[in-house]
């Protein structure tokens, strides 16, 4: 009897993609791809890292404007963003592992071409290119990594990668800034080699565990709707607080974006095949927390983003020791997101999602505190702070949304999670650009996004100071009514029951053994 249980084994495994590498001990297939999406997290957070740290050196290099070093992080994050969902719906029907090899190669491509660019719109064009690379990323890791381990690990699973991308976060900075002393190009080579390695682990670990969705097609209007409207938003509120908010381009774009934004909506409610399936955010705990997810988005991306010129505008640091006063947010990413995971894994996460969008609110005011002067041990508690909290939200969030969603629909739903959390990013960028460069004067804010502000006076920061407390206070709001968000999901019991959806490869792996059963002598 043994022996025949063994053979129908190995036959259903075949069958079901397992082949030789996953034959015998296909139990740590699942540490396999855990490592490969492991590391597209990490090569994605280490870039962020490299490249935020060398804004000062850019626009003295390039001799970009304060607007095209801006976008310089907003187009990698608008391409990744609008086509976060399109790469999810491409992967859902021709194979996440393809896809995964693919944005490795076209990651890495857009990396070698940007350290050769001339000017700022020859490195915004390659940071589209690396957006591309970057939203195929985004959109199969979760679902790759759902697809492999079993519900009750996969808190511990996200809260894995999520470490994996505080440590790239780490390193990000500190690196970017010693990159940055032998040239800026090399803050964009670096993930050449890391990408070409991340090609070849995924072709050889990954496998082809889901089904192919081949219902549907593109929604080639409903992107190029967001597309156009997200563009249209993100430009006019990030020009309005240099140019002022009645200048006609600024007006136009604010238009546009109101316009179109919620006709995307409106195309995606009748499309036969949408970019964004509406139909998943009727499950109470995935809308709910897809929503959280936005405005973790919208609170806490820009902080970087802020510190940066905080530390080396306002405070003089140089790159490197600005790198290495911003790692106490990523340590405290690190610390808290695998404890996160296992303990929602065995508690829930609705409660603890709540308390770390608290705990990040609560960072986030305290930073209303610091001054020009402010000695580093304020801000870099503050900062671990934000990150413990952080922490304590994404990974609980993460599992909790894709442990309630089919197998098939994976890719689309990780795809939706990362389109609405990196919407809320690149709003809170531009959002918060508005906010600090307003009523500042020309001659010091280029001093300080410079990074030679070191010969101005308290007096002449003080604007600069006031303007980064108010973007805060209101960072900080956002990330209260996210915690209240968060408490809209459906409790654990309520959920335990709630009928189960059983997933279309579950039931075919079930109905094969049948049939082995039977066909077995």
């Amino acid at each position: 009897m043994a022996g025949r249980a063994t053979v129908i084994d190995v036959n259903v495994r075949k069958r079901f993609g397992g082949g030789a590498a996953l034959g015998a001990d296909h139990e740590s297939y699942k540490w396999w791809a855990l490592s490969c999406t492991s590391l597209g997290m990490l090569l994605v957070a280490t870039n962020s890292g490299t490249l935020i740290i060398a804004l000062p050196d850019l626009e003295r290099a390039l001799g970009t404007s304060l607007l095209t070093l801006v976008w310089v992080i907003l187009a990698y994050m608008i391409s990744s963003t609008v086509l976060v969902l399109s790469a999810g719906r491409l992967s859902d029907l021709f194979g996440r592992k393809t896809a995964f090899v693919a944005a490795f190669l076209i990651f890495g491509a857009a990396s070698l071409g940007a350290g050769f660019a001339t000017d700022g719109t020859q490195l915004i064009l390659w940071r589209i290119v690396q957006g591309i690379g970057g939203a195929f990323i985004f959109a199969n890791g979760p679902a790759l990594v759902t697809d492999a381990f079993p519900r009750e690990q996969l808190g511990m699973a996200m809260g894995t990668n999520t470490m994996v991308a505080a440590v790239g976060l780490v390193i990000g900075p500190v690196l970017g800034g010693a990159l940055v002393g032998i040239s800026w190009q090399w803050v964009f080579w670096f993930n050449v080699p890391l990408a070409l390695l991340g090609a070849l682990w995924a072709a050889t670990v990954l496998r082809e565990l889901a089904t192919p969705d081949s219902h549907g097609g593109l929604d080639l209007p409903g992107t190029l709707t967001f597309v156009v409207g997200l563009t249209g938003l993100v430009y006019g509120i990030s020009r309005g607080g240099i140019s002022g908010w009645n200048d006609p381009q600024v007006v136009v774009s604010l238009i546009v974006g109101a316009v179109l934004i919620p006709l995307f909506v409106l195309i995606e409610a009748r499309s036969r095949a949408p970019m964004l399936d509406l139909t998943i955010f009727k499950n109470r705990l995935f809308a709910a927390a897809t929503a959280a997810a936005f405005l973790n988005g919208l609170s806490r991306f820009a902080l970087m983003f802020i510190f940066v010129f905080y530390y080396q505008g306002a405070q003089g640091d140089d790159p490197i020791l600005a790198g290495i006063k911003l790692a106490p947010m990523a340590i405290g990413m690190l610390i808290a997101s695998p404890i996160a995971g296992v303990y929602a894994d065995r508690h829930g996460s609705k409660y603890l999602a709540a308390t770390g969008m608290l705990v990040t609110a609560l960072g986030l005011a305290l930073m209303t505190t610091l001054q020009a002067g402010t000695g580093y041990w304020a801000g870099g508690l503050y900062l671990f702070l934000v990150g413990v909290g952080s922490g304590m939200f994404n990974s609980p969030n993460t599992a909790a949304m894709m442990g309630t969603v089919p197998t098939e629909r994976r890719g689309i739903a990780a795809g939706a999670r990362t389109m609405l959390q990196n919407t809320g990013a690149v709003v809170s960028i531009a959002f918060v650009m508005a906010m600090i460069t307003a009523a500042v004067p020309t001659n010091v804010l280029f001093k300080i996004f410079s990074g030679l502000a070191s010969g101005l006076s308290a007096a002449q920061l003080d604007p600069f100071i006031s303007n980064m407390h108010s973007a805060l206070w209101v960072l900080a709001a956002i990330s209260v009514l996210g915690a209240g968000v968060s408490l809209l999901r459906p409790s654990e019991s309520e959920r335990r029951g709630a009928p189960t959806v059983r997933a279309p490869r579950a039931l075919a792996i079930e109905e094969a053994i049948s049939e082995e059963i039977e066909a077995t002598p």
